[in-house]
Parts: C-alpha cells; sequence; structure tokens
C-alpha cells in the first residue's frame, strides 16, 4: 500500500493495492507496519465503527478531548463518500484549514486522523457502507462536534441539500467552539503524540 501524509499534519491518504482476476480482488485495507511506520506509532485498536448513510447525508464535524483523543483509521466499504478532515486544534499552522478524500468501493482507499483532529463525511450513493478503525471507545462526555455547515470552515460539501443529524445541526461553529474551551490545543497533541511514539520505541527496543 502506498501512504501520503496530507497537507494537515498528523492525516494520511492511504492507497491499497488491489489484485484482481476473474474470481474477483483481494486487498490489504489495513496494515498496523506500515501504518505505524508512517506515522510514528501503531494505532491502538479500541472500537471499530460501521455507518450506512442515504445519499447527501453528513456526518460531522466530530472530535474527541485530548488526551486521549480518539485516531481513526477510515474506509468506504460500500458506495462513495468524500472524506473530510478538519484541523480544529488551536495553535496549529492549519488551523481552521480542512482536506477531502474521496473513500469509495472501486480505489478502496483509505484515511488516517491523528488524535485532536475533526472529522465527517459526506455519502455520495446511496447506502454509502463507512468503516472505521478508532484508538479509543466512545465517552459521550468527551465527544463533540462542530456544525459542519459553518460559514468559517466553509466546507465544499458535494450536496445540495446536506442531510444532518439533530445533533450535528445543533453543534456549535468552530468559533462558538475555541471561545467555549472545546478544541483541543495544538501543544497537547504533540505532546500526546511524542508520548505514543515514546511508549512504542521503549516496548520495541
Amino acid at each position: 500500500m502506498k501512504i501520503r501524509p496530507l497537507t494537515i499534519e498528523g492525516a494520511f491518504e492511504v492507497t491499497p493495492v488491489q489484485h484482481g482476476d476473474a474470481r474477483g480482488s483481494f486487498l490489504e485495507w489495513y496494515r498496523f507496519d506500515h501504518l505505524a511506520a508512517a506515522v510514528g506509532h501503531p494505532l491502538d485498536l479500541a472500537q471499530g465503527n460501521l455507518s450506512v448513510s442515504a445519499r447527501d447525508v453528513v456526518r460531522g464535524i466530530h472530535f474527541a478531548d485530548v488526551p486521549p483523543g480518539q485516531a481513526k483509521y477510515v474506509t468506504c466499504v460500500k458506495g462513495a463518500v468524500l472524506d473530510v478532515i478538519v484541523d480544529i486544534r488551536v495553535g496549529s499552522p492549519t488551523f481552521g484549514a480542512w482536506e477531502s478524500v474521496r473513500l469509495d468501493d472501486e480505489e478502496r482507499k483509505a484515511v488516517y486522523l491523528a488524535e485532536g483532529l475533526g472529522h465527517g463525511f459526506c455519502a455520495l450513493t446511496e447506502g454509502a457502507t463507512v468503516a472505521y478503525l478508532c484508538s479509543t471507545e466512545y465517552r459521550p462526555g468527551r465527544e463533540h462536534g462542530i456544525h459542519p455547515l459553518d460559514p468559517e470552515l466553509n466546507i465544499a460539501w458535494p450536496a445540495e441539500t446536506p442531510l444532518l443529524s439533530g445533533k450535528d445541526a445543533q453543534a456549535p461553529s468552530l468559533a462558538e467552539a475555541r471561545a467555549n474551551g472545546l478544541l483541543p490545543r495544538y501543544q497537547e497533541c504533540q505532546n500526546y503524540a511524542e508520548s505514543l511514539r515514546r511508549n512504542h520505541y521503549s516496548r520495541t527496543s
């Protein structure tokens, strides 16, 4: 597989090598060792999620408190979505920036996003099915959201009328979340990532 860093630090695009014949195809959609080499530490797997969405559904922008935050490894196993990663780390050089990657059941790409980054996606097809691995389990009191249609973020969602959950529709703007102290801080995220790297290398040395 090919792992390419995105413009937002801590986010990566993963493109697997597919092997096909008359029977169908085979690919490695997740490799512990390859991802660890790119990120600097392994992805601790605590939870696996699967969501099925109607076309034009937008989910996000979601994030968790750091530490421990919640790193994610995301792919689309049926249909297609536009996956969006947002830098919401206060003090980051790319604070407020976002980047998107199309995930679908043809190229079979995946994205990895580190703790402290915001995540969302828009379903481009009916029944778009997204599978994602998480580094920590769901903790309601430490999970937050930012309104996906926030004009400050100005995300170019490919839906004429985005369909949002009630919770996402009531989420604060980026500015409101920052004013209320909900956003992770860049330096804290850096320190946490460094602690993961130290722990990994101390176990392997």
